[in-house]
């Protein structure tokens, strides 16, 4: 009993040290994850934008991403690029966490709320950031092919070099 008593304990002095953690950093420039509608990205991004220079908050929220990244899609035999979102249904804000911007991010259509602890949003980690931009400044875009069972390919590489083949089984 005495252990749970001092894991309860400990657990609550974490929350209270995360929580002055989140205070001391409102007001600091950072950023923040907010989530939308799914599909609704794009729409967000320049609403927000919009919304950014009509209420002329240029000063506390800076950038609006939408993180995306290039794959190689395959479909029907064709090479087609195209740009991937990475978070469906999230858009990043890079911004200072203020009453008023708070109110003009989460007030903007289809935003469902920032991520973070409770009613706090909680800025992502230099890390995170700079791995998200690392991802989508990849200029070698990621293949995406989409096979079935019964597909025909043509072998480009290897012994088989130039024989045709039916896939029968995918593994991932």
């Amino acid at each position: 009993n005495d252990k749970f008593k001092e894991k309860l304990q400990a657990e609550e002095e974490k929350e209270n040290a995360e929580e002055s953690k989140i205070q001391k950093q409102t007001g600091q420039r950072g950023w923040y994850v907010i989530h939308t509608y799914s599909g609704y990205e794009e729409q967000v991004s320049e609403n927000l934008k919009q919304r950014i220079e009509s209420l002329s908050m240029e000063d506390k929220i800076f950038k609006v991403l939408v993180p995306k990244e290039k794959q190689i899609e395959i479909k029907n035999g064709k090479r087609k690029t195209i740009e991937k979102k990475i978070f469906p249904g999230y858009v990043l804000v890079e911004m200072i966490v203020t009453d008023d911007s708070w109110y003009v991010v989460r007030n903007t259509p289809n935003v469902t709320g920032f991520i973070g602890l409770g009613v706090r949003p909680t800025p992502m980690s230099k890390e995170e950031i700079d791995r998200i931009q690392k991802r989508m400044g990849v200029e070698e875009p990621k293949y995406k092919i989409e096979f079935k069972p019964g597909d025909l390919v043509r072998i480009s590489d290897g012994p088989l070099k130039g024989f045709e083949a039916k896939v029968t089984e995918i593994s991932y």
